[in-house]
């Protein structure tokens, strides 16, 4: 304890300087940065620049006559930018001498390149109208669904696709049946069969004579 207390002493003694040598190194390093923000094409004022200290939240604006004033720190980064102009970094030099540093910043525009617009008059009524019928609207799944199953899709899977085992299976045991109703006998003719008429009537119709 009687060790501790003359260590005590001693710093609180120091303390005062240690304070005003980092106060004094502060101080030091604070720098006042003023000038003015300029075209570099035309060398005409720039307004409502933006200066702004990088990393920290920290910034003012240019006037009208493109005069700025901020206080930064020795070592920064202050970005300049504005809207039409390409942005650009300075560093405020560690090494400078004196808390004042004055700049003469040029702006170089940037072009930026925007597809082009094709604006036409409202339409008419009647141009409305022929083009909303003319539309060409894409189906959707229930019309690709609808036109799947119409009538004339299956008829043309029914004579393109082959025949599946049971069918041809049915189709062979029909044959047989027919030629053995009329086995030991002239096979009967259907000419005269009202029946058949009616089925080759309403297959002619269909179209399914026609040449594929």
């Amino acid at each position: 304890m009687k060790k501790i207390l003359p260590l005590c002493l001693i710093f609180l003694f120091l303390l005062p300087q240690i304070v005003k040598a980092q106060f004094e190194t502060y101080k030091d390093s604070v720098v006042q940065l003023y000038g003015v923000v300029m075209t570099a094409d035309s060398l005409k004022a720039l307004p409502s620049a933006s200066i702004s200290v990088v990393g920290r939240n920290q910034g003012t604006v240019s006037n009208d006559q493109g005069v700025f004033s901020i206080v930064v720190l020795k070592g920064d980064h202050i970005e300049f930018s504005s809207v039409g102009y390409k942005p650009k970094t300075v560093l405020i030099p560690k090494n400078i001498d004196g808390n004042q540093q004055s700049i003469i910043q040029l702006m170089v525009e940037d072009t930026v390149y925007l597809p082009a617009t094709i604006i036409k008059k409202y339409p008419t009524r009647q141009e409305f109208e022929r083009d909303f019928v003319n539309a060409n609207i894409p189906d959707d799944q229930y019309e690709i669904a609808r036109q799947n199953v119409s009538a004339a899709n299956r008829r043309v899977l029914m004579a393109t696709l082959p025949r599946d085992g049971r069918e041809a299976a049915n189709y062979y045991l029909k044959q047989n049946a027919q030629k053995y109703y009329s086995a030991g006998q002239l096979p009967p003719m259907n000419i005269f069969n009202p029946m058949a008429w009616a089925e080759f009537i309403k297959s002619w119709k269909r179209g399914d004579f026609k040449s594929k």
